[in-house]
């Protein structure tokens, strides 16, 4: 069953989620700071709609059903109108979200309101909701027609009963979800940027070039990251092996690489992974020979794909 649904914010996040929740057969209206905005990025939208389209990347007849699907309000108050999920995606700036928010929350008392903030708490937001229970993060990734997991953050008063339409919702558009507490950063930004930290303490001293480090990264451990996330893999690895490799890291970083207590819970009690059984995940051991192997082929296919898809236009990828 399709949704009205309006977007405000129509820049490249807010017009990637209208293209996609509109190419599932919702019925989506864009708003912006004007009129005029709104209806230039709908007609962008469109435009990349149809290169998209011709690429293969979305399906036959997509710019059709975009066209129909999403519209161009003249306001806030038309685009949120009747609508009975409204999506926040105007920039990371809280007292312009706040702002933004008030005013949807007003001219619509009853929809669902999602915020697409990447960092901010959902609990500061939803100071400037009227009727915040039935406010929450809903957190897409750029770009948003091909990233396909969204964080769901509801705050303390989050409604219970808010949840599951969003979740029904997204999956109807073909994304997955999880759902979070509420903490600033949420879970992708927090581990997304830990990365980027450290990564720029290895130029800073020396260890590699900024180059080098975007080909380990991509090519050894982040070639695991979209089939297995970090505590699968450890598990895979050997938590004994990680807690030794803690106190390696230890040596010359006491504290920024200090082990953390729930891996050395787990290595004490004898959990160390798949050879035990589990550790952090769990798995039958009659199947520990076919998560192996279904590890192998993923990787000779991943790599068949970056065979085929050849090195990207950065100059120095190989």
């Amino acid at each position: 069953m399709s949704e009205h649904i309006a977007i405000v914010g129509s820049g490249y996040m807010g017009g990637g989620i209208g293209q996609v929740l509109a190419l599932a057969g919702n019925e989506v209206r864009l708003a912006d700071v004007s009129a005029e905005v709104a209806a230039g990025n709908l007609e962008r939208i469109l435009r990349e709609t149809a290169e998209f389209e011709k690429e293969g990347l979305f399906p036959e007849g997509a710019t059709e059903t975009v066209r129909a699907r999403l519209s161009a309000a003249a306001s806030v108050e038309e685009a949120v109108e009747g609508a009975r999920f409204i999506e926040e995606a105007v920039p990371e700036i809280l007292e312009l979200k706040h702002a933004t928010l008030a005013r949807i929350s007003a001219a619509n008392p009853t929809a669902i309101i999602g915020s697409n903030t990447s960092t901010i708490s959902i609990t500061q937001l939803a100071e400037q909701v009227s009727a915040p229970e039935r406010f929450l993060g809903v957190h897409f990734s750029n770009p948003a027609p091909f990233i396909p997991g969204v964080e769901l953050i509801p705050h303390a008063g989050t409604s219970e009963a808010v949840l599951e339409p969003v979740e029904a919702l997204l999956a109807q558009v073909g994304k997955r979800s999880a759902r979070l507490t509420d903490a600033t950063g949420f879970v992708l930004n927090r581990l997304q940027y830990a990365l980027f930290h450290e990564a720029t303490k290895l130029v800073d001293e020396g260890v590699a070039s900024v180059e080098d480090i975007d080909m380990i990264a991509r090519t050894t451990f982040g070639f695991r990251l979209p089939f297995f996330g970090p505590f699968a893999i450890a598990d895979m690895a050997g938590l004994d092996v990680y807690a030794f490799c803690y106190r390696s890291l230890q040596t010359t970083f006491p504290e920024r690489f200090a082990t953390p207590p729930i891996l050395q819970e787990r290595v004490d009690a004898g959990h160390l992974g798949t050879k035990s059984g589990g550790g952090f995940r769990t798995i039958d051991p009659e199947r520990t020979a076919e998560l192996v192997a279904y590890r192998n082929k993923a990787y000779a296919r991943m790599q068949d794909l970056l065979t085929d898809l050849g090195p990207s236009p950065w100059t120095t990828d190989r």
